[in-house]
This record gives structure tokens, C-alpha cells and sequence, in this order.
């Protein structure tokens, strides 16, 4: 999107667009206020300025929040998806998995602070961040050291919008690759309901009875959402 400066004709200066006094008001609402001061348009608003110097980006902030639902929804759509909205480009696009890619790092070390356990808020934080806005199901795999310390995250299975198959041998098969004494299942149900299925159910006790054999306890098997999340540890399943 180009545009132009325009020359005021009575003293030949040269005048900026208007949307350049709009940009530094918001980046000054920003730094004053923090993300509290803007509504999620306008954050978004403000990351496409950097990745779209020129040009009005307010209608665009607008349309990808219409389109996805939220700011969340937008930074953890998929580049294809985002690429078939008009007026979004490459560097658009990197602009906004940068930012998800920074929250999930963000998170992620909030998490591992303290043993994943003793810092439940930031862990469910976290999960939330990672999977809470996907499409399509995912199944991740937390392994945890002795010290419930977080050694790695990993995406186990993916799915079709309501099924992830899981193979409990290849889960305790990982487990012992990374010397974990314990893990924690995470998966998303993009349906919104985090409620857990017959079939979560089953697959949970399967993995929690091998995992026994081997001296690897699993600590919980967390289902997030869009709109919340569920424990079969606080729901008594574990």
C-alpha cells in the first residue's frame, strides 16, 4: 500500500499523513498505560504498523479481529490462514507469528521458574497460550526431571478437528529417551468445550498404567480451550 505526503499550498510545507499523529498517539497511550489502555484492535493496530509502515492499518487491525474472533485467535492462526485475508502479506504475517512465538516463549519461562507443580497458574498460562487457540486437536507431552522441572514440550500427535490418535508406548518410549520421571498430557479441544470425552478418558488411564510400569508418574492431563480448561487431576480421573 503506497501513499503520499501532500504540500500545504499557502506556505509549501510538506504535511504527513494522518494517520502518523494516530500511530504515535497509540504507541503513547501504550507506553503509558500498557495493554490495558488499548482495546485489542488497536494492539494489533500497533504491531502491523511495524510490519506495514505505510498506509492506514486501523480497518485492517479490525478485519482480522472480525475475522478471527480475538487478538489471541489472530496471533495463533495459521499463515495460510492468515495469507487469505486481503491486505496481509509476508511481512504482516511474520509480524504476527513473531508475537505469538514471543507470549509462548514468554510463558514458557514463567513456567519453568519454579518445578511446573508448585506454579500451576503460570503452567496453565502457558498451555493456554500454546494450544488454546488451534484448530485442529493437538496432543503435547510435558516431560519433567526429578525436581518436576520442565525438560521439554513436545507436540506428540495432531488430529483432525475432534480426534488425535495416541500410541501410550510411543509416549512412555519418549519419556525414557529424555530421562523424565514424570510428565503431564496437554491437548485442545477447539470446539470450545474442555470438557473430557469417554475417548480422553480411556487414553489417559492406558498411558497413566504403562507409565507405572516404567516408575513414571503422570501428574495431570490438562484439556484447554478457547474459553477455559480442565484437570483429571482436579476433576479426580488421575
Amino acid at each position: 500500500m503506497s501513499t503520499s505526503t501532500t504540500t500545504n499550498g499557502k506556505s509549501g510545507k510538506t504535511s504527513k499523513p494522518h494517520y502518523f499523529g494516530h500511530r504515535q498517539r497509540l504507541r503513547d497511550r501504550f507506553l503509558k498505560g500498557g495493554s490495558a489502555a488499548l482495546a485489542e484492535y488497536e494492539i494489533l493496530e500497533l504491531l502491523l504498523c511495524m510490519a506495514i509502515p505505510r498506509g492506514d492499518v486501523k480497518p485492517l487491525a479490525k478485519s482480522l479481529i472480525d475475522r478471527f474472533g480475538s487478538l489471541a485467535a489472530v496471533l495463533a492462526a495459521s499463515q495460510g490462514d492468515l495469507a487469505a485475508c486481503k491486505g496481509v502479506g509476508d511481512a504482516a504475517i511474520a509480524a504476527i507469528k513473531i508475537a505469538e512465538a514471543s507470549a509462548q516463549i514468554l510463558s514458557r519461562e514463567r513456567a519453568m521458574e519454579l518445578p511446573i507443580i508448585a506454579s500451576w497458574e503460570q503452567l496453565i498460562d502457558y498451555c493456554r497460550v500454546r494450544l488454546g487457540h488451534r484448530n485442529t486437536e493437538e496432543l503435547h507431552l510435558l516431560f519433567l526431571d526429578r525436581k518436576n522441572r520442565l525438560i521439554a514440550d513436545e507436540c506428540h500427535q495432531r488430529g483432525t478437528v475432534d480426534h488425535t490418535p495416541v500410541y501410550p508406548r510411543e509416549v512412555i518410549k519418549r519419556a525414557l529417551e529424555l530421562h523424565a520421571s514424570a510428565l503431564i498430557l496437554v491437548h485442545n479441544h477447539p470446539s470450545g468445550d474442555a470438557t473430557p470425552s469417554r475417548g480422553d478418558i480411556d487414553m489417559t488411564r492406558k498411558i497413566v498404567d504403562a507409565a507405572k510400569a516404567m516408575e513414571i508418574n503422570v501428574h495431570d492431563h490438562i484439556i484447554v480451550s478457547r474459553s477455559g480448561y480442565n484437570s483429571f487431576k482436579t476433576l479426580g480421573l488421575i
